[in-house]
């Protein structure tokens, strides 16, 4: 295989590749072994033969094609030393064997890879949660830890309904692949929900000293561009569309060091004009068709916020008609939330205020800190420092994020002075 010789050095290089590309690998093991474990293993032993061998070899010229095909050959040994003299394993080392050894030249299989692990991993015979901490375990890498904390439950219990739902692909032999036209419909919401969870992690992490992680958010994209090309109907176009229009302003959402910067105080310069201008034309694609979907709403709020020249220029009335139209099809707590604070903004803080408080004295957001958040500000807007302290309290009480802890407590300083 062609080498270049090494530059810098391997082990940088290869903690590199193994952010950028080690779930792209992961999802072709996959492919090829058929197995979650054995891929697995197979990825972390390809990248431990790398650091034995580049050093010494030079890098690749096609350095994921080497990892894959390293991995693979890996894991058939390994399953040789196990089996020994078995008929079966044989068989599918034949198999496995068949399969072309230039994998750079197929480099687009390889990029569907992780759309069809994320099918696998969402099929309909596994259960609702399973399905969500199962792709965002094998197909975003995240640990079972973080899974665990969006999930509200512990790491112990998470784990073993990640074994489960890996053990029961295996046992009922779930096909690995993209489901048929037919089957595309029913498979999608699953899917939908999945991918824009792995983006919310990367432009909101739900803990941790970082605001953003950007590699998440921008693979949730790429799975949402192949999802519009495979099937282009209002659910996917309003998907990508919310994404493109979250990922236009994450420039200006944070200051150099790291701190919140609210979308009101935001340098609008900075946003990306190019992603906006192509969220804005998903939008238009989706809504011509009349069918009304949650994320095409939620991705229409956002348009309304990206063409807005100014915050104070901001269509709040359209805003709130797209609210009421979202809480009529999902009805949810949080989507009352957002209604509300659009709501103060349009006819003033008060009008906000009553409607937080009343969702609040349901409970049903009673640990959610935003909502403690939003009704921070709506009493610091109208004059009420001591109930402001008390909410902003609340919110840092229950905040995770550093950023977000940090951005608080500057509420609370500027309380007080």
């Amino acid at each position: 295989m062609p080498v270049e010789p090494v530059s810098g050095n391997v082990r940088e290089l290869l903690d590199a590749m193994y952010q950028a590309e080690s779930r792209r690998i992961f999802a072709t093991l996959v492919r090829l072994l058929g197995d979650f474990d054995l891929a697995e293993d197979a990825l972390h032993d390809a990248f431990r033969i790398a650091m034995e061998q580049w050093p010494r070899n030079g890098v690749p010229e096609h350095p994921r094609a080497w990892l894959i095909s390293t991995g693979r050959f890996k894991a058939i040994d390994t399953l040789r030393k196990r089996a020994r003299a078995n008929v079966s394993l044989d068989d599918l080392t034949e198999q496995w064997n068949s399969v072309s050894e230039d994998l750079a030249e197929d480099a687009e299989e390889i990029e569907d890879d992780r759309l069809r692990l994320i099918f696998t991993c969402c099929h309909p015979a596994l259960a609702p949660d399973a399905r969500t901490a199962l792709t965002l375990r094998e197909v975003c890498g995240l640990t079972t830890e973080a899974i665990a904390h969006a999930f509200l439950t512990p790491p112990a219990t998470l784990a073993q309904r990640i074994v489960r739902a890996k053990t029961k692909i295996r046992e009922d032999q779930i096909p690995y692949r993209v489901p048929s036209q037919e089957e595309l419909p029913e498979r999608l919401a699953a899917v939908l929900q999945v991918i824009y969870l792995v983006f919310n992690e990367g432009y909101s992490a739900s803990s941790g000293d970082s605001l953003t992680r950007a590699e998440l958010s921008g693979e949730a994209i790429r799975l949402g561009r192949l999802l519009v090309e495979l099937l282009p109907e209002p659910g996917t176009l309003g998907l990508l569309a919310l994404m493109l229009l979250h990922e236009s302003r994450r420039a200006a959402r944070t200051t150099p060091q790291g701190e919140i910067v609210l979308i009101e105080d935001q340098d609008r310069s900075c946003w990306n004009r190019q992603l906006i201008a192509e969220g804005t034309a998903l939008v238009k694609r989706g809504m011509s068709s009349n069918q009304p979907d949650p994320y095409l709403l939620q991705a229409a709020i956002a348009a309304e916020h990206a063409s807005a020249p100014g915050f104070a220029a901001t269509n709040w009335s359209a805003i709130v008609g797209l609210y009421d139209r979202l809480a009529q099809i999902v009805p949810s707590p949080v989507v009352e939330i957002n209604r509300a604070v659009a709501i103060a903004m349009r006819d003033g803080p008060a009008d906000g205020l009553a409607l937080i408080d009343a969702i609040l004295a349901r409970g049903e957001l009673a640990e959610y800190h935003l909502a403690h958040a939003a009704r921070g500000d709506l009493c610091r807007r109208l004059g009420n420092t001591t109930e402001a302290r008390a909410s902003y309290q609340r919110a840092l009480a229950l905040a995770e994020q550093e950023p977000e802890r940090r951005f608080i407590e500057r509420q609370l300083r500027g309380l007080a002075e």
